[in-house]
């Protein structure tokens, strides 16, 4: 009972890690020297370390014009402003991405788990998607600003 357990938490631990390498199979890919000659030290250890900006500390946050919210590493559309609210944490927060523009995977790194959001194309962390939201999905999609560029309408 031991060996059978010991081989499927090994056999559950490889298959989370598989495609999350460095470049984990996206269809946009960079060294890590290329990351970071094209992002800042902050945007480079959110996008690609997964790292948190401080609340309140991005523009973005209080963006209210129409438009659309593109990643950072890759330039693709992620999010529509329609599909913006205030959720009040300090992050730009969104109840729907666009039409497969994000990917989701589990993250342990609290107490708990998490589910982190990454971009689609360039596996750039983003932020984490939450179940208190607004209808008509109830999910937050809270995003790290630092990982955006907005482009108006």
């Amino acid at each position: 009972m031991q060996r059978r357990t010991f081989f499927l938490g090994s056999a559950a631990i490889l298959l989370a890690a598989r495609g999350y390498a460095e470049d984990g199979g996206f269809e946009v890919t960079r060294t890590e020297a290329e990351w970071r000659a094209m992002l800042s030290d902050a945007e480079f250890q959110v996008l690609r370390k997964e790292a948190t900006e401080r609340a309140g500390s991005s523009p973005l946050d209080k963006e209210t014009r129409e438009g659309l919210y593109h990643c950072k590493g890759c330039d693709l559309p992620l999010y529509a402003s329609a599909a913006k609210y205030d959720s009040g944490t300090g992050w730009p927060s969104f109840w729907e991405s666009l039409p497969d523009a994000i990917g989701t995977k589990p993250d342990r790194k609290l107490f708990f788990t998490r589910t982190e959001v990454h971009c689609h194309r360039c596996g750039s962390h983003l932020g984490h998607i939450f179940d208190d939201g607004p209808q008509p999905t109830g999910k937050r999609h809270c995003l790290n600003g630092i990982s955006l560029v907005f482009k108006p309408a």
